[in-house]
């Protein structure tokens, strides 16, 4: 059983920068492909980005492409999401999931395991 837990969200304003981190236990993380989720209230949850296990392959959603950069320390069985120049449209609970898998990574099904979330708050 692997556990996360996801922190770094808070309230910012248009153009700002966080950096988002989600914390693994439980499991051996470098197993694992990772990947960031996305939910607006109201909303479906969305792909955002995924890493693969040895932090060579990274995939992003389009909306993010070039804004979001997501990475991985495995010694620190942590994965974490950098996100710049952030609009008001990026403003969602943001969630991690660990995939033992590893293929399907853009989507909610590809994940074996999920954190509580964190909540991004973008303001205009």
């Amino acid at each position: 059983q692997v556990q996360l837990v996801e922190s770094g969200g808070g309230l910012v304003q248009a153009g700002d920068s966080l950096r988002l981190s989600c914390a693994a236990s439980g499991g051996t993380f470098s197993r694992y492909s990772m990947g960031w989720f996305r939910q607006a209230a109201g909303k479906e949850r969305e792909f955002v980005a995924a890493i693969s296990w040895s932090g060579g392959r990274t995939y992003y959603d389009d909306s993010v492409k070039g804004r979001f950069t997501i990475s991985r320390d495995n010694a620190k069985n942590t994965v974490y999401l950098q996100m710049n120049s952030l609009k008001p449209e990026d403003t969602a609970v943001y969630l991690c999931g660990a995939s033992f898998r590893g293929y399907g990574l853009g989507s909610r099904n590809g994940y074996d395991y999920w954190g509580q979330g964190t909540q991004v708050t973008v303001s205009s």
